[in-house]
This record gives C-alpha cells, sequence and structure tokens, in this order.
C-alpha cells in the first residue's frame, strides 16, 4: 500500500504534469519557462519542478507519455500483441484518435507539429518519445500476424503506413484544414471504417475469394 507521503509526491507530480501540459500546449517546448509552468501548476516555486524531474525535457517527455492517449497505448503493447487483428488495431486507432477529446492535447499536437519543422533538435526528441515507439510497436503486430498466416505478407512499414495514414488524415481534414463534414464525422466512425477497409486488404485470398 501507498504511504501518505508516496501519494502527496505522486499527487503534486500530477499536478506538474497538468501544468506543464497547458503551457507547452500553448508556448511550446522551447518558450515554456519553469516560472510558466510553476504558475500553471500552482506550485510555490520554479524550482520544485526538479523535485519531481530530471529536467524540462524529462517533464515533457511525461507530459506526453501520460497526456497524449496515443502514447498510453504503449503501456497495453502485450495485450495488443495477443488480440486477433480486428481487435487490435480498433484498439490502436481509437486510442490514436482519443485525442481529440483533449483541447490540451490537440493544442499539444499542433505546436509539436510546427516546432517538429522549425527545430530539428526538439523533432528528434518528440520522434523518440512517441512515433517511433508507436510505429515500431504496429509494425512488430503486423509482422506477428503475418508470421502466423493470418495477415498478407507484405512489407510491415509500407502497410503500418496504410493503417496509420487515414487516421492522420482525419485529424488534420478535422484539426488543421477543417472540412464540411468534419462535424458530423465521429472518431468512431472513422475507427471503424479504417479498420474495415484495412483489413478487406490484408485478408489471405483463398481459392473460394
Amino acid at each position: 500500500m501507498a504511504t501518505r507521503d508516496s501519494q502527496d509526491f505522486e499527487g503534486r507530480r500530477q499536478q506538474i504534469i497538468d501544468g506543464a501540459l497547458q503551457v507547452f500546449a500553448s508556448k511550446g517546448f522551447e518558450k515554456a519557462t519553469n516560472k510558466d509552468i510553476a504558475a500553471a501548476s500552482s506550485i510555490g516555486s520554479p524550482g520544485l519542478i526538479y523535485h519531481y524531474f530530471k529536467d524540462k525535457s524529462d517533464l515533457f517527455r511525461q507530459v506526453l507519455e501520460q497526456r497524449v492517449p496515443m502514447l498510453q497505448l504503449l503501456t497495453k503493447r502485450e495485450e495488443m500483441m495477443s488480440l486477433p487483428p480486428q481487435e487490435a488495431l480498433t484498439l490502436f486507432a481509437s486510442t490514436f484518435l482519443k485525442v481529440v477529446d483533449n483541447p490540451n492535447a490537440i493544442a499539444l499536437m499542433k505546436l509539436m507539429l510546427g516546432e517538429a519543422v522549425r527545430q530539428p533538435v526538439v523533432a528528434e526528441m518528440i520522434n523518440t518519445i512517441g512515433p517511433l515507439r508507436n510505429f515500431a510497436l504496429l509494425t512488430r503486430y503486423l509482422e506477428k500476424q503475418m508470421d502466423a498466416g493470418v495477415l498478407r505478407r507484405m512489407d510491415t512499414g509500407a502497410a503500418a503506413r496504410c493503417f496509420i495514414g487515414p487516421l492522420l488524415a482525419f485529424l488534420i481534414t478535422r484539426e488543421l484544414f477543417p472540412q464540411p463534414d468534419a462535424p458530423m464525422l465521429e472518431p468512431e466512425t472513422m475507427v471503424k471504417t479504417v479498420v474495415e477497409v484495412f483489413l478487406r486488404g490484408m485478408q489471405i485470398s483463398t481459392p473460394d475469394s
């Protein structure tokens, strides 16, 4: 059982993560200061941040891993690896699109895209924290299903891009360049459609098909 001190420590840590999410989402990684984060977190001193996190990069990593839904999928990777394709890909896609439920996460995503273009170092850090690991998870899953003869053999990297691409397109045409049907197209509908279309293309042909 967690002690009162450990509960207080974790509570304050989560408080700082929430405050940092707001600041990173409004100012980006480079312009966010400890003073801004301390104010948003309602803690007394910016120096207290270093009691809970090694540095700003460590705090940024924790914000992404704990507040961006897609990265939370990494905690379920073993569960996902044991699921059949319909369930595993639905889990992956629905988690990917949960970002639309959090305005701060959406704002952070937009700023990360901008900073990644302007700041190669930030882009590398973001890629290492998130996209690289999630892409590896998806390709590993597809490879396992291909080895088992469940999915048709093809380049796993190309297949993963074919699956992720429509999900990214949904976010872009909803949040960055809204299309007329954006308010009516629900994430659940998009998830169902992407999984169905993808699996139809990945099914193994049989003599009767």
